[in-house]
C-alpha cells in the first residue's frame, strides 16, 4: 500500500495561461499556478482557475477546455497520463492554456463539468470490471451512496476510503500466475476526430491469460508490453540494463532519464531511455507509468496492483519516435 500512497499523493505543478481570445482587459492576467493531482482530471480544476481569470473573461457561458502547444487535451484522460504522454522531457511547471469560450466540439467530446467527468470515470470502471470478471454487475449494482462516496474519495485523494468502497466491487488483485492484461489506447468516440480530421479507433481492452510454468517465474513488465506492441520487439533482450535491442542492434547512447521522487521512494531505479531498433522507421524511446520509468524485469502483477488508476486501468505511456530522429 506504500507504493499506492505515493501515487495517490502525486501532483503535477501547472502554470495555466488564459488564451488571448478570452482576454478582455489590459494588461493580460498573470498565469495561475496550481498543483494538479496526477489521478485527477483537468475540468475538475475549474473552481480553482475561474476566480483567477473571472475579471477578464468576455460575457457568455463557460465551456472550459485546455490545450498544450496547440493540441486540445481530452478531458476524460487523467492529468498524470496526459503529462506522461505529452512531455517526454518532463516540463515543470507544465505550461497549459485554458479556454472558457469556443469549445472545439469537432475535436473533443462534450464536457458538462464534474458530472461528465464522474460518469466517464464510472463507465471506465464498468469497462474494467467487464474485462476482469466478464461482467460489470458489481459496478452496475453499486448503491447510490457507495457511488457518491467512491467518486468523492477519488476527487479528494482519499486512498483508504477508496479501498474500502472499491473492495465491495470484488475486482481483486492480479497475481503472478494469472495476469489480466488490458491496455488503454486513445479512447475516442466514434464521432471524435484527431486534428487531421481522421476518425480514431476507440479504447481497445485486451485480456491475455498467461500461465508460465516453473517455480519462481512470473510475467514481467517487458513481456506484457511485448504482448501489446510485438512489432517493436524481438527476442534480443538485454535484461541487465532493461534496454531492448531490436533489428540491427545499433543504439545511440541515451541521456539519463530525469530523476523522479516517486520512483526513488518506491525503490525502483529509473532506467535509461529505451531505444528499440526495428526494421521499421519507428522506435520506442521510453515507457512511463505514473511518472516512473520502471525496470522492465519487475513483475507485471506488481505494476498493475500498485500503479493502476482508480478506474482499474493501467495507463502505459509509450513514446515512439522516428528511427532517424536526432
Amino acid at each position: 500500500m506504500e507504493a499506492q500512497k505515493y501515487i495517490w499523493e502525486g501532483a503535477i505543478p501547472l502554470q495555466i495561461h488564459l488564451h488571448e481570445s478570452d482576454v478582455t482587459t489590459h494588461p493580460r492576467p498573470s498565469p495561475a499556478l496550481i498543483l494538479a493531482p496526477r489521478l485527477g482530471y483537468l475540468p475538475l480544476l475549474a473552481s480553482l482557475i475561474k476566480p483567477h481569470f473571472s475579471a477578464t473573461l468576455p460575457p457568455g457561458v463557460d465551456t472550459i477546455w485546455f490545450e498544450y502547444k496547440g493540441l486540445p487535451l481530452k478531458w476524460y484522460i487523467p492529468t498524470g497520463v496526459l503529462f506522461d504522454l505529452l512531455c517526454a522531457e518532463p516540463e515543470r511547471p507544465w505550461n497549459l492554456t485554458v479556454h472558457f469560450r469556443g469549445y472545439p466540439g469537432n475535436l473533443l467530446t462534450p464536457c458538462e463539468g464534474e458530472d461528465s467527468v464522474k460518469w466517464s470515470f464510472i463507465n471506465s470502471l464498468k469497462e474494467a470490471a467487464y474485462i476482469i470478471t466478464g461482467n460489470c454487475k458489481n459496478v452496475m449494482n453499486m448503491s447510490q451512496s457507495d457511488q457518491v462516496e467512491l467518486w468523492d474519495f477519488v476527487m479528494n485523494g482519499n486512498l483508504e476510503g477508496y479501498l474500502r468502497v472499491s473492495s465491495k466491487l470484488k475486482l481483486g488483485t492480479i497475481d503472478d500466475e494469472y495476469a489480466g492484461l488490458y491496455s488503454s489506447k486513445s479512447r475516442q468516440g466514434s464521432g471524435e476526430k484527431d486534428l487531421a480530421g481522421q476518425v480514431k479507433t476507440g479504447r481497445i481492452p485486451v485480456r491475455l491469460p498467461v500461465e508460465i510454468p516453473g517455480e519462481g517465474r512470473y510475467l514481467t513488465l517487458l513481456e506484457a508490453v511485448k504482448s501489446i506492441l510485438p512489432e517493436y520487439f524481438s527476442a534480443i533482450i538485454n535484461k541487465e540494463s532493461a534496454r531492448v535491442c531490436i533489428g540491427d542492434g545499433q543504439n545511440d547512447s541515451p541521456e539519463d532519464a530525469s530523476s523522479n521522487r516517486s520512483a526513488e521512494d518506491l525503490g525502483e531505479n529509473t532506467p535509461e531511455h529505451v531505444e528499440s531498433c526495428t526494421s521499421s522507421n519507428a522506435v520506442i524511446k521510453l515507457l512511463r507509468i505514473q511518472g516512473i520509468e520502471p525496470k522492465f524485469e519487475i513483475p507485471f502483477s506488481w505494476v498493475v496492483n500498485n500503479l493502476m488508476n482508480p478506474e482499474y486501468f493501467l495507463h502505459i505511456c509509450v513514446h515512439i519516435i522516428s528511427k532517424f530522429h536526432k
